[in-house]
């Protein structure tokens, strides 16, 4: 490669006007300069302002807001100091309900784009709180030399940059307060330089109403460090728990190192807390998991996404369900509540024990567990061969199109899909009507406020 190719790009330096047309599906404002595409960060329809280049490709250029000349009336003021900064969350400018209407428009676009449907009845926007609702994440730590300080936080947009950041409007609030608590913390440490990254993981003390949550949260920081840990930084971390109240997990290596470093007890494990439904008289769940599971971002959305997914099954005592891709058996368990069995199956052997222990631990004896490939061919698995009457899928971002273009060998009446990527629902969609399913209806789910990220259910019925 030559050297002028390895050089940098240069970009214009005078910022220039533009009028924004549209928002783009990830949520960039969407205009054109002199007839070429450009997406404008932190701009909206309808506005005009004026912008500097971050990046020029053939096809479209990419530039950031530098001023507002003419405000749109859905801009609003971010809650949080760094939005503009940030790369946690891009849409701190665009108001909650503008972001609920962004998001519908991106699943019934790739509804109809990609997968060529356009007739199902739209779900309501499923909402909740906007601001400090986020108990997992992985924040970014650096110590840096020049400043002889620590950041720690989530990555700037478009850059590998952490952002200098005092507090956090999306992670629940006991997390937010501890950013700064934090930066003085590992500044202090001798490992300073060798600790690259905390993840946060926050479970429930006890099962409350979803308006009560902030009350009854423990939080566990699990802190990823490259060197040992010497006598004299492990009291500082002994010190930081008992007086923000939180516990300490220490990681070494790969995610099998991690393990409990303070409180010193054997309770390494955190809770949260499925309440019962008003209409049904059954009992609480209760789901236990380590640190470093996956469980949902949002614990308020959660529970209003498997009261709609138990409501779009439709469940009747009679049900044979099958669960694709349960996790800790977040579905399943509501559903073993309702139907006369239940089969969860999920790729990770460590995830099924546990959706096998919870079960145990509510008294669930209608419900089994699989773990399984779920991309590659199932026919020798016993869990495939019986007849379900109906299905619950909840794939990760590449979709299931392994098993939807296989779905008539399991025959599902109807078929609840979750999913937290539009494009590969719309194709999956559209695999399941040619296996002769119709979408009956769908919609978004707010789980990630302020982001563009878009969490969408939808229901596919067989066509008789």
């Amino acid at each position: 490669m030559s050297k002028s190719r390895r050089r940098r790009q240069k970009l214009p330096a005078e910022a220039v006007t533009i009028c924004i047309e549209r928002l783009s599906h990830e949520g960039r404002g969407v205009g054109k300069i002199d007839g070429k595409i450009a997406f404008v960060d932190g701009a909206l329809p309808g506005e005009q302002v004026t912008a500097v280049y971050t990046s020029q490709r053939s096809q479209y250029d990419e530039l950031k807001v530098q001023d507002i000349l003419l405000a749109s009336p859905q801009r609003v003021t971010p809650p949080c100091a760094v939005a503009s900064i940030c790369g946690g969350c891009v849409l701190q400018h665009l108001s909650p309900m503008a972001q609920l209407e962004l998001k519908q428009q991106v699943l019934t676009d790739q509804l109809k784009h990609s997968g060529g449907i356009s007739e199902f009845t739209v779900l309501p926007a499923m909402a909740g709180d906007t601001e400090h609702y986020r108990r997992k994440a992985r924040l970014a730590v650096r110590y840096v030399h020049k400043k002889a300080d620590v950041l720690v936080g989530f990555r700037e947009a478009a850059n590998t940059f952490i952002t200098d950041m005092q507090h956090c409007s999306v992670l629940v609030r006991p997390v937010a307060d501890l950013i700064s608590p934090l930066r003085v913390l590992i500044l202090s440490l001798d490992a300073c330089r060798d600790i690259p990254q905390i993840e946060v993981a926050v479970g429930e003390t006890r099962c409350v109403p979803s308006e009560q949550l902030s009350q009854a949260l423990r939080v566990a920081l699990v802190l990823r460090h490259l060197a040992p840990l010497g006598d004299a930084d492990r009291q500082r971390l002994q010190q930081f728990a008992d007086l923000h109240g939180i516990e300490w997990f220490l990681q070494s290596g790969g995610p099998d190192t991690v393990q409990k470093f303070w409180p010193e007890d054997d309770n390494t494990s955190l809770f949260y807390y499925l309440p019962q439904r008003t209409d049904s008289g059954l009992p609480a769940i209760t789901m236990e998991f380590q640190p470093g599971d996956f469980t949902q971002v949002n614990a308020g959305i959660n529970r209003l996404m498997i009261d709609q997914a138990l409501d779009l099954l439709d469940l009747q005592p009679q049900d044979q369900v099958l669960d694709l891709f349960c996790g800790l058996g977040n579905f399943t368990l509501a559903i073993a509540q309702r139907c006369r069995t239940v089969t969860g199956v999920e790729g990770s052997d460590d995830m099924v024990k546990r959706a096998a222990l919870n079960a145990q631990r509510n008294g669930i004896t209608n419900a089994s567990f699989h773990a399984a490939d779920l991309f590659t061919d199932f026919d020798q698995q016993t869990w495939a061969k019986p007849a379900y009457d109906k299905l619950l899928l909840d794939p990760p971002r590449s979709g299931a199109i392994e098993i939807v273009s296989r779905i008539r060998e399991l025959l599902p009446r109807k078929i609840v899909y979750v999913s937290c990527n539009p494009a590969t629902l719309a194709r999956d969609a559209a695999e399941l009507h040619r296996q002769g399913y119709d979408l009956t209806c769908a919609g978004v789910m707010d789980m990630f406020p302020h982001t563009g990220h878009v969490e969408s259910m939808a229901l596919f019925v067989l066509r008789t």
